[in-house]
């Protein structure tokens, strides 16, 4: 049977777990944070601090082992990206069918991944830049704020964000970075001892979204972190430094490839009038954040600092 004649199309497995792999491509969470088990809903995750063992001396009595519980909620959000083909899209070779589905996951897997980004830093509708109201927890709403100048240095800059993090009991272990911040990075040059630039001083910092590193901390790259061209007016947001183990995120439902040949499902037109197919996948994420203000600092540009 064709796999492009069926009404709910199932990628095949070869092609949908490197798909799954693939999130990280574009999301700086999904590359600073890894992916845990989920089911669809709702949930809650608890973690508890037992304190240090006590010594007890010989023939003394044990005293009580106090502890403390923290809690973390998540909560499910469904982002969907829907393609629109001509109709001859079904009437592809049998040959090349399967080139067909991979082409289509081309084209939908960056904007979901992307998607990820969007809901767990600034909480909001990526295909509109508005905020969603449901997506209480986002690293933006962090009270830790640190401002970076023309005159600044970035050392200096995150250093100060790490601080923060430092002195209100905090571990830092990464840093999500936006492609301005990434060249002021880039540029950043140790000075020899007449005075003139020499090489990088973070020579193992990259611009890609996968990990590198800056100054002892995991480094991801990707426009979502500033998310220019989809906020108006921009967010000024240059950077986030934390404990990025503190991000708990999954995929809580399957992501599928569906073929819808009637209707308007995303009010662009009637398919049959023209000619068209609309191919659309779906994903569910759910995500929590613990004890925002304890793990992470944002880096924001300075008023005097220039556009570019």
């Amino acid at each position: 049977m064709s796999v492009l004649k069926t009404g709910d199309l199932k990628v095949p497995t070869q092609l949908f777990e490197p798909w799954v792999k693939r999130i990280h491509d574009g999301s700086a969470i999904s590359t600073l944070s890894g992916s845990v088990p989920m089911k669809f809903g709702k949930g809650e995750a608890f973690s508890f601090d037992i304190g240090e063992a006590e010594y007890v001396g010989e023939g003394s009595q044990k005293g009580p082992s106090k502890f403390s519980k923290t809690s973390q909620t998540y909560e499910p959000f469904k982002f969907h990206k829907t393609v629109r083909w001509t109709e001859e899209v079904q009437w592809a070779d049998e040959d090349h069918q399967m080139g067909v589905v991979q082409e289509i996951l081309n084209l939908i897997q960056p904007a979901l991944s992307r998607a990820l980004d969007f809901g767990v830093i600034h909480g909001i509708n990526p295909a509109s830049g508005q905020t969603v109201a449901a997506m209480t927890q986002k690293l933006v709403s962090t009270a830790n704020k640190v401002e970076f100048g023309s005159d600044d240095r970035v050392g200096d800059v995150v250093d100060e964000a790490t601080g923060l993090l430092l002195d209100g009991g905090g571990v830092p272990d990464g840093i999500a970075v936006d492609p301005a911040f990434a060249a002021a990075i880039s540029r950043t040059r140790l000075v020899d001892a007449n005075g003139n630039k020499a090489q990088k001083m973070y020579p193992e910092f990259s611009f890609r979204s996968s990990e590198s590193q800056f100054d002892g901390l995991s480094a991801a790259t990707a426009r979502t972190v500033g998310a220019g061209g989809v906020i108006d007016p921009a967010t000024g947001l240059l950077s986030v430094v934390g404990d990025f183990s503190a991000v708990r995120w999954g995929i809580q439902k399957s992501i599928g490839l569906e073929v819808i040949k009637y209707g308007d499902p995303d009010g662009q037109g009637d398919l049959k009038r023209n000619n068209e197919v609309a191919f659309r996948a779906e994903v569910v994420y759910g995500w929590g954040i613990a004890e925002l203000d304890r793990n992470f600092a944002k880096i924001v540009k300075a008023a005097d600092t220039p556009e570019g």
